[in-house]
């Protein structure tokens, strides 16, 4: 049976994606997890694979197109296999070709953008039947609305040196005869130098993900629990690990391993937050946040509960490389039910992080420091971490988020109840 391409949807609040290239061609032959085409999305650039054997057809939609999220842009098909021809659909470029803009211009293109900058609503402007709104009907109409200026008393060098300086002759006190501002007075005065400013290009991965994050800011009731947390069994958890296998295992890799494990015991927080309703989620997939040059990505690890700590380091390292490089593919970002975000390699000791809708949590952790601590009344030198939780207080309460950092820290302090 006919297999539909479509356009896919990363995050709940994507609209469209842009197509920047079909690696295979209509026509191709292709097989299961062949790499089709790369799309750009609100979040990153991914790749579309196959996910059957065929042939390419009805490519609808090329390199450039902005494509809605749902669309149908190729088929993959049998030999000899036809498409029905009404599930066939025309192509974004001839789509946008049938539908020209017919609407009548009420105003010229200038008087349209003069209005526009000065916020004034073009159906409120007299106009003779039929005529356009030209540039001199917005003049005039400006110049109606100019209060009457007050007669500012001024030498005529005075008001030149002004113009040159570009300074507000009605800002500058007067010594002249009643009150008229003179040469000197001006010459007085220091114009303010502008502040250099420079807009930094911004991408749109960055833009979408700033509105993201407000948007989650601004609709999730965040709370937050810390804890400090003894980290010397997790130290010497990692150095064992590292000399046994040739996989390089980070702490990132061993918090996945504990995380996944206390959610189990604490469901709740592995839950997510859908059009008012709390639904649980079945499987336990770790997001780790990762910093771009565009933004922020949270690839995932998928069923992290079920994986040994070498399989956890192997997906953690490859997730990270393709992220970095731009080649995330379709699975690596989508899923996640919990995320983590790491600043302890940037020497960052605590804070608090912004829960990835829809999921209810996210862990911040900081950097392992040394601290002295009283031991049995004797004062040791012991490394110790800072864990954040950022709960979304309509599904997790106060004693739900800390019986799971209580079960968290069991795990990190007894990192033998875990091989």
């Amino acid at each position: 049976m006919a297999f539909q391409i479509i356009m896919p949807a990363l995050g709940m609040n994507q609209e469209s994606g842009k197509i920047i290239s079909w690696i295979k061609q209509e026509g191709d032959p292709v097989s299961k997890g062949d790499i089709l085409l790369e799309i750009e999305t609100d979040k990153t650039t991914v790749e579309i694979e196959a996910e059957r054997d065929g042939i390419l057809q009805n490519v609808s939609a090329f390199d450039g197109d902005e494509v809605p999220v749902a669309t149908v842009i190729g088929w993959i098909v049998a030999q000899g296999e036809l498409i029905p021809s009404d599930l066939q659909k025309p192509s974004v470029q001839s789509q946008a070709s049938t539908q020209p803009d017919t609407t009548p211009r009420k105003a010229t293109p200038v008087a349209e953008r003069m209005a526009a900058e000065h916020g004034i609503e073009l159906h409120l402007l007299d106009r003779e039947n039929g005529r356009k709104i030209n540039k001199q009907d917005i003049l005039n109409h400006l110049a109606q609305k100019q209060p009457h200026s007050k007669l500012i008393l001024a030498s005529p060098l005075a008001r030149r040196l002004a113009q040159e300086k570009e300074l507000d002759l009605s800002q500058i006190a007067g010594s002249g005869p009643n009150g008229a501002v003179l040469a000197a007075d001006v010459a007085s005065i220091t114009p303010v130098q502008p502040i250099q400013e420079s807009v930094l290009p911004q991408s749109r991965a960055w833009m979408r993900s700033a509105q993201r994050l407000t948007e989650a800011w601004q609709t999730i009731p965040h709370f937050y629990l810390e804890r400090d947390i003894d980290a010397s069994q997790l130290v010497a958890w990692r150095e064992v690990v590292n000399q046994k296998t040739a996989v390089k295992t980070t702490y990132t890799d061993l918090l996945v391993k504990c995380v996944s494990l206390a959610l189990i015991e604490h469901p709740r927080l592995n839950a997510s937050w859908i059009d008012g309703k709390i639904i649980e989620n079945n499987d336990i997939n770790i997001g780790l946040a990762v910093a771009i040059e565009d933004g922020l990505l949270v690839p995932v690890i998928h069923n992290a509960d079920q994986l040994r700590l070498t399989d956890i380091s192997q997906q953690r390292q490859q997730l990270v490389e393709r992220t970095l490089a731009g080649k995330s593919k379709l699975s690596d970002i989508q899923g996640g039910t919990f995320s983590i975000s790491n600043l302890g390699m940037y020497q960052v000791d605590r804070f608090s992080a912004i829960i990835n809708p829809p999921q209810v949590a996210i862990l911040a952790v900081g950097n392992i420091v040394e601290r002295v601590v009283p031991i049995n009344g004797v004062a040791e030198i012991r490394p110790f971490m800072t864990l954040t939780l950022s709960c979304d207080h309509r599904v997790v309460d106060g004693a739900r988020g800390a019986q799971f950092l209580e079960t968290l820290t069991q795990f990190i302090q007894e990192p033998l109840t875990l091989i």
